[in-house]
């Protein structure tokens, strides 16, 4: 089934009891304004890549989303002035387009700038053609932020983050964990690659649990 960025989010802001007291009609726009932000990307050539939530829901089904999550170059960002930057952290970039919100991932940071080179492909939306991360290109996206959710005490984050990769792995059994440190390796430092090795090691049980009851 193909699915539908525009939909997706407008759904994700509309049953999310936190926007209960907010201008919730504005979310009927949201289609129209994804659809215009993927026009805006192909009209400057931008070599965007597609990652998060948005990513994660055209592999397996999951949770709703409220953002569109992308890797960029700072000149790409420069490029779109339309785009309004509200935060910005090191590599990352919080804005809103229109009333869309956008998270960027830049490529200064060089395990990004991996990723979008290295794990690029297409997928079929409902919006088009688009070019989005692939299944593994996710999986390391996900298990290189642990760390940093661990330090920051992101307990709520971390446990949807390793649901995710928990999904993915369930889904695509082919994916190689090993491999999956090893690329990870020369971008962390040695403590943080033996956390990601806890967490794989949690969901290797758990996957093994799931595996038990189809058996």
């Amino acid at each position: 089934m193909t699915i539908t960025i525009g939909e997706i989010i407008k759904n994700g802001v509309i049953f999310d009891i936190k926007n209960c007291h907010s201008e919730i009609y504005k979310a009927e726009e949201l289609p129209a304004t994804v659809a215009s932000l993927f026009a805006l990307l192909t009209s400057r050539n931008i070599q965007y890549l597609v990652v998060g939530a948005v990513a994660l829901l055209s592999y397996v089904a999951g949770r709703n989303t409220q953002n569109i999550d992308f890797i960029l170059t700072e000149e790409e960002l420069a490029a779109m002035p339309e785009i309004t930057v509200i935060e910005e952290n090191q590599n990352f970039v919080r804005a809103l387009f229109q009333n869309l919100q956008v998270n960027l991932l830049l490529t200064h940071d060089a395990f990004f700038a991996q990723v979008r080179k290295d794990y690029s492909t297409k997928r079929i939306f409902r919006e088009g053609t688009l070019r989005c991360v692939t299944v593994e290109g996710l999986v390391l996206l996900k298990l290189y932020a642990l760390p940093s959710l661990y330090r920051k005490r992101q307990f709520d984050k971390l446990g949807i983050y390793e649901c995710d990769i928990t999904t993915l792995l369930f889904n695509y059994p082919a994916i190689e964990q090993a491999l999956l440190l090893k690329i990870l390796a020369p971008h962390l430092i040695a403590t943080e690659i033996q956390e990601i090795q806890i967490s794989l090691d949690d969901i290797q049980r758990r996957l093994n649990r799931f595996k038990s009851f189809q058996s």
